[in-house]
């Protein structure tokens, strides 16, 4: 396709984000990144707006540059990272935004989302190279209870767009059904331990200020949907294990490896 993108207005680690025609975004994928994958992201994304979720609408997937991208309508604001970091008095108020925009996806269910005990499932059958250790923490986590709630898989600051009609999540391509405290668990690795994008402005205040966002997060998000602490601490292993496995990150290798050792000492 021969349309000139816009101008970059976004960068995650697997796409860029330009503006595209008018009221549209183009979320493209980095050269090499699976066409199904995206065509994967594209569906789940309709889904996920058809049954109301504040998402951005899809409308359509493209080849530009000989890479896949999907044009969404854009949605104009800058990331609850970016507002929350030019005005780090108003982290507690974000936290809570946040807390309210998770619990009220996590009371949805959406029949089209792959399952996350069946994703397991599969991971835990066919990756023959996966070592020991992480292998029985993944089988642990079959024996976890399982729900149908939406679960997005990677919730955090950098994927909401504060807009003028309020927040919108974006980047669905990790969704799932499930167990809503998987989901939690996931965004508590985020905030606590999570590397930040390369390129993330202020990541001084980000590692101090961690600590203190999630508790308030976690404050609310527990007063909306009642937990335990040992309820998501059961899930927190998996996550781990997971991100190491698959996502291996080199900024966290040495701290997610610890956390596993410790936990398998038990």
């Amino acid at each position: 396709m021969t349309v000139e993108k816009g101008r970059l207005i976004g960068q995650g680690r697997t796409a860029e984000i330009f503006e595209w025609k008018d009221g549209q975004a183009l979320k493209l994928f980095l050269e090499g990144f699976p066409a199904e994958g995206v065509k994967h992201e594209a569906h789940i994304t309709q889904a996920v707006h058809k049954a109301g979720v504040p998402v951005p609408a899809v409308e359509g997937v493209v080849e530009v540059d000989g890479r896949v991208g999907i044009v969404f309508k854009r949605v104009d604001g800058p990331t609850m990272l970016e507002d929350m970091l030019s005005r780090p008095w108003k982290l507690g108020r974000y936290a809570r935004i946040m807390a309210k925009l998770q619990a009220e996806m996590h009371s949805r269910e959406i029949a089209e989302l792959p399952s996350l005990r069946e994703a397991l499932e599969e991971v835990v059958s066919n990756q023959e190279e996966m070592p020991d250790n992480i292998r029985n923490v993944l089988v642990d986590a079959l024996r976890l209870p399982d729900g149908n709630s939406v679960l997005h898989g990677d919730f955090h600051p950098e994927n909401i767009i504060m807009s003028s009609r309020g927040p919108v999540i974006i980047d669905w391509s990790e969704a799932k059904r499930g167990n809503p405290l998987a989901d939690a668990a996931r965004t508590w690795f985020l905030i606590r331990m999570g590397a930040p994008i390369p390129g993330t402005k202020m990541q001084w205040l980000i590692k101090l200020s961690r600590r203190w966002f999630y508790s308030m997060y976690n404050k609310r998000y527990r007063e909306l949907r009642p937990y335990s602490k040992q309820e998501l601490a059961v899930w927190r292993a998996p996550i781990v294990a997971a991100r190491l496995f698959f996502e291996s990150i080199p900024e966290e290798r040495k701290e997610l490896t610890m956390f596993l050792e410790s936990h398998l000492k038990r």
